[in-house]
């Protein structure tokens, strides 16, 4: 099963090819996508992305996870979780949201098992 491609980005609003849906904040990985809902663990700007976002994609059998932080940056990413994903054999790209989108397009392009959660936003 392939990742699907981010098909577009915009402020406060993403679309996933073969989605309906439109996300204001996703997660994506090989063969699906979903609202990615903050309330679920609590995440906030600061500290950030939580290893409980990413278990679900991490569960998926990604061999890569790309991390928007949002349009300026603001989502927080911290050690921890990039420390989490290296200590489960997983590469971690975190990056700004329009840029991290362009990676995650091009490894799923590529065929590689990349998942990403990404914030459309500040």
């Amino acid at each position: 099963m392939s990742s699907p491609e981010i098909a577009s980005l915009s402020w406060g609003q993403m679309k996933v090819k073969g989605c309906s849906t439109t996300y204001k904040d996703c997660k994506v990985w090989p063969g699906g996508s979903r609202t990615w809902d903050w309330r679920e663990t609590g995440t906030n700007h600061s500290p950030g992305v939580q290893p409980a976002d990413l278990e679900e994609v991490v569960k998926k059998g990604v061999k890569t996870v790309v991390i928007g932080r949002g349009m300026s940056e603001a989502l927080q990413v911290p050690p921890s979780t990039v420390e989490y994903l290296k200590k489960n054999g997983i590469d971690v790209l975190v990056l700004q949201t329009e840029k991290a989108v362009e990676e995650y397009n091009a490894l799923a392009a590529q065929g590689v098992r990349v998942g990403g959660v990404f914030h459309s936003t500040c």
